[in-house]
């Protein structure tokens, strides 16, 4: 039977997987570029199977969960900064 800590670490490298690869398929649609599509799908990928291997190494849960913090913190200014760069350019351009 899996301990405690390695299911809450499947459950959450499950959860960036989604968050991952929608973003991804996202930027995609955007870009509309196979290529773009297919890069964008492997960096997903390889950002899943990056999150479960530092799940399974000797970091402790209080220093996993600071890292997510900070990869919540990145998304966020992301988010922000795409949210300000695009706020009203739709009128400006008219």
């Amino acid at each position: 039977m899996k301990s405690t800590r390695e299911q809450d670490m499947k459950k959450v490298t499950e959860a960036m997987g989604k968050m991952f690869r929608t973003f991804a398929d996202n930027v995609g649609e955007i870009l509309d570029d196979a290529d773009v599509k297919a890069k964008a799908k492997a960096l997903a990928e390889s950002m899943v199977d990056a999150a479960a291997k530092v799940g399974q190494s000797k970091v402790t849960d209080e220093e996993m969960r600071a890292k997510y913090r900070n990869v919540g913190k990145a998304a966020k200014t992301l988010g922000a900064s795409l949210e300000k760069h695009f706020d009203g350019t739709e009128e400006s351009a008219r």
